[in-house]
């Protein structure tokens, strides 16, 4: 059996898993398309109804994904105008520190009749006092000299300081208010395609879920014929396999956006905490992680690697091996195992590179 082969053969294994629920495709290889019910005058059909919901969830995936994305950032900003407000508190107590000292100065040139020290020095007779004295006129010149200029540093940092607590406290509020209008989009999106699968009878629903896995098995299938993966059993680094064993040990999870664990992951939640858990730190969204991660080709694929999905890398799961990978689906699902190509493959990351 060659290699090619081998790989259909493991995938296979895979998505066979997945349809065991269905009695009649339990033992079935492969696995035929059942013949879809033509719809009622003016009703939608079943893959119509698939695709939609298909179509609403992936939506409600680019919507979450911003959602994190402007929380991560909310984080950033409520931390740097915490940081902020420090500094401006120290430069606060520092001026108040240095306008004492300036004030100590100038009581003293008050005491000494008002004549600054160069006028003292003239006017004295004697020699010796005066050649002491100058040392200590200009050890006091430079020492105001130097209290003025910390003092208009400082009052300089302040004012930066300043401007940029009032800069990130207005991108603080633009992110809270693009994490809510997200919230909302994820909501309005996950509440339709809901709805559109309440209105299906049960039947109906069983079907539905058999069609969205022969969807993926079709599309994994033609993915593995095409000779995009070389090698299907790479050996991953040490990293790699403790962010491995750390998300398929979430298999079963539900799925919840926004969710970073323990008892719950969105996609890019379950793959940010994997490799964290590998102490390799990585953004926290999938399309974070597919601008700022190092990118490879789908052939040189290990276990670890992260597969980012859609045009707009809305959504993200771990390569495994065997040609499958760990994801976090969507809404109503829970972390699986599923073919590396039964989504539409944007590239892929590697965080340990």
């Amino acid at each position: 059996m060659n290699r090619r082969h081998c790989a259909a053969a493991a995938i296979t294994l895979v998505c066979a898993l997945a349809v065991l629920a269905a009695p009649v495709q339990a033992m079935a290889a492969p696995i035929q398309p059942s013949p879809t019910a033509p719809a009622a005058p003016g009703k939608k059909s079943l893959e119509e109804v698939r695709q939609e919901i298909d179509s609403l969830y992936r939506k409600a995936g680019a919507a979450t994904d911003a959602y994190n994305l402007a929380e991560e950032q909310t984080e950033k900003q409520s931390g740097e105008i915490v940081k902020l407000a420090k500094a401006i508190v120290d430069g606060q107590a520092r001026i108040a520190e240095l306008k004492n000292q300036a004030g100590a100065q100038a009581r003293e040139q008050y005491r000494n009749g008002g004549l600054p020290p160069g006028a003292q020095l003239v006017l004295s007779d004697d020699p010796q006092l005066f050649l002491d004295g100058v040392n200590q006129v200009r050890q006091g010149q430079q020492a105001s000299k130097a209290v003025l200029a910390e003092l208009n540093r400082t009052q300089e940092d302040l004012e930066t300081y300043t401007q940029d607590a009032s800069l990130n406290w207005q991108k603080l509020e633009s992110n809270r208010l693009k994490q809510a209008k997200a919230k909302k989009t994820i909501n309005s999106r996950i509440a339709a395609a809901k709805k559109l699968e309440s209105q299906l009878e049960k039947k109906e629903r069983a079907r539905l879920l058999k069609l969205e896995q022969e969807a993926a098995y079709t599309a994994q299938t033609a993915w593995l014929s095409s000779g995009a993966l070389e090698d299907i059993n790479r050996e991953a680094t040490a990293s790699g396999k403790k962010a491995v064993a750390f998300a398929t040990g979430k298999i079963g999870k539900p799925y919840v956006w926004g969710a970073e664990g323990p008892d719950s992951y969105d996609c890019s939640g379950l793959t940010s905490q994997a490799w964290a858990a590998a102490k390799r730190p990585i953004p926290r969204t999938s399309q974070e992680q597919w601008r700022q991660l190092p990118r490879i080709d789908i052939k040189d694929m290990r276990p670890g690697d992260l597969i980012i999905y859609h045009s707009d890398a809305s959504h993200v799961g771990m390569y495994v091996g065997d040609g499958a990978i760990v994801h976090a689906p969507r809404p109503g699902r829970n972390v699986t195992l599923a073919g590396a190509g039964s989504m539409q493959i944007l590239g892929v990351v590697r965080p340990d590179k």
